[in-house]
């Protein structure tokens, strides 16, 4: 009998019965014959690729209305490409609780007091979820998942690069960022071309975390060595926003990326080192966070301040937010008052005390939970859960062949660790720079899914065709 937690996380989770049976399921490859005798569509994936590249490329310089007319565009050629499907695409269970998240969010719209701000909210969450569909599609192919993380990694050391020469050179401050009453008041905070640092520091999470990964997977001397750079430039970029949240980010990256490096390492360590290798390498670094707050006066000034409670200017703000949006998910425990910030920009200030507007409820769970109620709530948190469970159980099976890519997933999962420990305390994971790129974790860890099976698991990744930077 499967166990509890199997069946909570889907992992022996099949729906070729109920996909055999859909009359919509059935228009994919609808138009296959067409396709095979397209000359461009012989090249779907790898043009895919392309449109997926220039997202990300020109997200940290464009407005986001242009971000959103690309991922319209993704939405077409995603539709084109799955009626002109010659083979019938699995669905996992990752694909099935986004699926059920949106068909809640669509309830929410329909008992919505703002039937139209919710709507238009609607539809952007509709192209962030066909951007992870077509992502998840794409990413299938070992070499393509390689040149895109790889465009990731070359755009996020542009960015950063430009963040850094902004401390080292002084930038001005576009907004007052810092407690206006504190010490650290006139202090600098770097923001590179997203003009916000604390959408600056949640945007580069995914670079550093997978820059981590690339001197694992990268071979020969100069690519570790630009490897090694990016995580240099990027972490230093994240200090210098002084993003709190960005910290408090970077701290639960690395812990997730010690926890998966273990379940990737374990069977090479001896019986002592699998036993006390996480409490010495965790104590070592409380101890040099310790020494670091203590020895460096910005650092500590900033840190200090996350517990100072109403005292400071920016917890103070927040603690008002929230307690306006807990009386508006009180009010609309179930279903919320439907999805995207219109909706929240519209019913909002009916709530909030006077002088705090806010244009979202800065924190994603509240966010979520005002949005789409406890039952889009509940299905968001079981999403992710199962989400990190399929990478657990992939990093294990690639492990066994050895196989690279399994670092691309540990990648991929602390990443979201990290997204979600800021997204406690700010909501710039809507901000469409960061949404693409979590949902492109998301598709990455779901493109590689294997059902669990009780007797053994094949490893279908080809690693002949595995692509790794070679010098």
């Amino acid at each position: 009998m499967n166990s509890t937690w199997d069946q909570i996380t889907l992992s022996y989770f099949s729906a070729k019965t109920w996909l055999n049976a859909s009359y919509v399921y059935r228009i994919v490859g609808l138009f296959s014959q067409w396709r095979q005798g397209s000359f461009l569509l012989q090249w779907g994936e790898a043009i895919g690729a392309l449109l997926l590249s220039i997202v990300f490329l020109f997200s940290p310089f464009v407005t986001t209305g242009l971000i959103g007319v690309w991922l319209a565009a993704i939405t077409a050629y995603w539709v084109l490409l799955t009626v002109s499907d010659t083979q019938k695409p699995g669905l996992t269970p990752i694909h099935l609780l986004v699926f059920v998240y949106w068909g809640i969010s669509a309830v929410a719209v329909a008992f919505s007091p703002v039937k139209a701000a919710a709507f238009a909210g609607f539809i952007k969450l509709t192209l962030y979820l066909i951007f992870f569909a077509f992502s998840a599609r794409i990413l299938r192919s070992p070499r393509l998942t390689n040149w895109l993380i790889s465009v990731i990694l070359g755009i996020g050391l542009l960015v950063s690069s430009y963040g850094v020469r902004q401390q080292i050179f002084g930038v001005e401050q576009l907004a007052t960022w810092n407690d206006p009453t504190s010490e650290f008041a006139n202090a600098t905070r770097v923001y590179s071309y997203l003009e916000n640092p604390n959408l600056l520091s949640s945007y580069i999470l995914p670079a550093i975390a997978f820059s981590i990964s690339a001197l694992f997977v990268w071979k020969g001397l100069l690519p570790k060595v630009l490897a090694a750079t990016m995580v240099m430039v990027n972490i230093a970029c994240l200090y210098f926003t002084g993003s709190r949240g960005g910290w408090i980010a970077i701290m639960a990256l690395f812990v997730a990326f010690f926890l998966l490096f273990f379940v990737w390492f374990k069977n090479n360590l001896s019986p002592f080192w699998r036993k006390w290798l996480l409490p010495v390498v965790f104590g070592s670094l409380g101890g040099l966070l310790f020494v670091a707050i203590i020895s460096v006066d910005p650092l500590r000034g900033r840190v200090m301040s996350i517990f100072a409670g109403r005292q400071d200017s920016s917890n103070n703000f927040r603690m008002n937010v929230w307690m306006a949006v807990i009386e508006m998910i009180r009010d609309r425990p179930l279903i919320g008052i439907g999805p995207g910030n219109s909706a929240f920009n519209k019913i909002y200030p009916l709530y909030m005390s006077p002088k705090y507007s806010a244009l979202s409820s800065y924190s994603v769970l509240l966010e979520t939970a005002v949005e789409t109620g406890f039952i889009g709530l509940s299905i968001f948190v079981w999403l992710i859960v199962v989400t990190v469970n399929q990478g657990v159980q992939q990093i294990q099976r690639l492990r066994d062949t050895n196989n690279p890519h399994a670092f691309w997933i540990i990648a991929a999962i602390a990443a979201m660790a990290g997204l979600l420990a800021q997204g406690m305390f700010d909501t710039v994971w809507y901000r469409p720079q960061v949404n693409t790129l979590w949902w492109f974790l998301v598709a990455l860890i779901a493109s590689q899914y294997q059902p669990k099976s009780k007797d053994n698991v094949v490893d279908t990744i080809d690693e002949t065709e595995f692509l790794t930077v070679n010098h």
